[in-house]
């Protein structure tokens, strides 16, 4: 479960963004920082803050996934063939809690991640509790039988919020979902536009 699971859109008022797209989020109603001098705050950013904000936001959006473990996978990004902010999002959307959100089982990436951990999902049959599980192209997602029924799960798939991206073929009769291909950074459906690039420079500093 996220540590900052009580307190998740301090993340949005803190970037001044609603990074997840969430009706609920405050920023849709002040776009400033929290606090008495939030409104004060706004100056302008070096290239090191633009950076150090792009991972933030990024990292963020994972469900404030720890720094280690974020470095841990720009690090692996880093190590493959091709574009590494490309492979940089490939990695962190291969996550099964990101799939798991992705495919509507749940309504939040925080809810994934919790979803996973108390050990209400399959991967290819066998039981998976790790939320940074690495998912291969063509694994298989599914919902334990017991868990279907879970209110949490029933308004995630009826809400008409976001849509399955097609890099996931998913199956809510079935509450199964494959993973069908790494997707690239266009292929994600991000409410906010996110910078990965930023963060390659960020870390290669």
């Amino acid at each position: 479960m996220s540590k900052r699971h009580s307190a998740k859109h301090k993340i949005d008022r803190r970037l001044g963004e609603n990074i997840w797209g969430r009706p609920k989020s405050p920023v849709n109603r002040r776009e400033y920082g929290p606090g008495q001098h939030g409104q004060r705050r706004k100056g302008k950013l070096s290239d090191f803050g633009v950076q150090l904000r792009a991972k933030q936001k990024l990292k963020g959006y994972y469900g404030n996934i720890s720094e280690k473990q974020f470095r841990r996978v720009y690090a692996e990004a880093s190590r493959q063939k091709g574009d590494t902010s490309e492979r940089l999002i490939g990695l962190l959307e291969s996550r099964l809690d990101a799939l798991v959100y992705r495919a509507k089982f749940v309504p939040t990436v925080f809810a994934a991640r919790q979803f996973v951990s108390h050990g209400h999902v399959k991967v290819n049959g066998k039981r998976v509790n790790i939320g940074s599980y690495r998912c291969r192209q063509g694994d298989v997602i599914e919902v334990q039988e017991r868990s279907r029924q879970m209110v949490l799960v029933l308004e995630a798939v009826q809400s008409p919020e976001r849509d399955v991206p097609d890099y996931i073929d998913a199956d809510h009769h079935k509450m199964t979902a494959k993973f069908v291909r790494v997707p690239t950074l266009a292929d994600v459906p991000y409410p906010v536009h996110m910078e990965p690039n930023l963060v390659v420079e960020f870390y290669s500093r």
